[in-house]
């Protein structure tokens, strides 16, 4: 394993993590490759296959790597009836192709425990957390291995209950960001603050280091972070039309020819709230019944799936940050490079 070291990167950017097969092992050890750090989000898959990613992934780097999952709290359907509405929530769509739809059943989500001990295993460098913070138990049994802990946090309270429990570094993550919102309670108020104004509140607050998170798309913004303090940031958005990338061809295809689209948070998807790009399944989904996450997620993947075979991508989850205009259509490493000239 190759102990991480904010120091030692050739350039300071993580590859965001991103759950749903955006990640692959091209991409991750690329941008490792590359002098960055390559990442998987793992919330939604077994032990078993984070372990065989990993294992594959190390056969093609040596540079670092982090693993990320969601802190998942314990849910429970709700009555038959809000069961019923959230299926004739989907039903009602303009969406004209067959597929199925079906409440799910418990287990709605892996076990945790399970995961780590899958990816201690293989020892990435880095393992990071998003939607909260998971038990001192893991935390520690981690960083037993050497591993670097990151967890992701919105507000400065949250910020200091990372610091508090011994992560090594926090993911400041802004409003513009796309994909699920870090917040740790989904249900208390979000502050929505912008990427600038979150470091604001939090940089003076925190001793340990912090990575910038939300709409970065460039070197030019990277290095604007890097002045307020940021030790690295990290990219997501950037990374999804690059070769490697795991992206649904009709996803690209909006990320680079929709760009007069807007994007907006939507819980419709997954049941907890993340930013895509406007399209039909958001707008049509407006004020409708759903289930919590991630049940909600579970019953929508057929209707993602079908919507994708059909390159329609008015009926998929299109996460993407508020810039994502100024995607780029490169290879990892060459954005790398290019990512690594800007910052000068």
């Amino acid at each position: 394993m190759k102990k991480f070291d904010f120091s030692k990167l050739e350039v300071p950017v993580i590859q965001a993590p991103m759950a749903g097969g955006f990640n692959t092992p091209e991409l991750a050890s690329s941008v490792a490759n590359s002098g960055g750090v390559g990442s998987f989000g793992f919330s939604f898959t077994s032990a078993e296959k984070i372990e065989e990613t990993l294992n594959i992934t190390k056969k093609l780097t040596n540079g670092y790597l982090n693993a990320n999952f969601f802190v998942f709290n314990p849910m429970k359907l709700p009555n038959k009836k809000d069961q019923k509405n959230a299926i004739e929530s989907l039903s009602s769509l303009s969406f004209n192709e067959k597929y199925e739809l079906k409440i799910p059943t418990s287990p709605f989500y892996f076990t945790l425990e399970d995961q780590i001990e899958a990816t201690l295993k293989c020892l990435p460098s880095i393992v990071t957390f998003h939607l909260g913070v998971p038990s001192n138990s893991i935390i520690e049994k981690i960083k037993t291995y050497g591993i670097k802990v990151g967890i992701t946090a919105t507000n400065l309270s949250e910020a200091l209950i990372i610091e508090k429990i011994g992560a090594d570094f926090i993911v400041l993550q802004g409003i513009e960001a796309g994909g699920h919102r870090g917040i740790f309670d989904q249900n208390a108020s979000d502050q929505k603050l912008s990427l600038n104004s979150l470091i604001r509140n939090v940089s003076d607050e925190v001793r340990i280091p912090f990575v910038a998170a939300g709409g970065i798309m460039n070197g030019k913004d990277i290095k604007r972070l890097l002045r307020l303090g940021a030790n690295g940031a990290q990219l997501g958005t950037a990374f999804l039309c690059c070769k490697e990338a795991g992206t649904r061809p009709v996803h690209k295809d909006y990320l680079l020819n929709q760009q007069n689209r807007k994007t907006k948070l939507t819980k419709a998807f997954s049941g907890r709230v993340a930013r895509g790009i406007i399209n039909k399944f958001i707008l049509e989904m407006e004020g409708k019944t759903i289930l919590p996450f991630p049940a909600q997620n579970t019953l929508t993947t057929q209707l993602r799936t079908v919507s994708a075979k059909k390159n329609n991508g008015e009926f998929i989850n299109l996460w993407a940050g508020t810039n994502f205009p100024k995607i780029r259509s490169l290879s990892a490493n060459k954005l790398m490079a290019e990512l690594k000239k800007e910052i000068g």
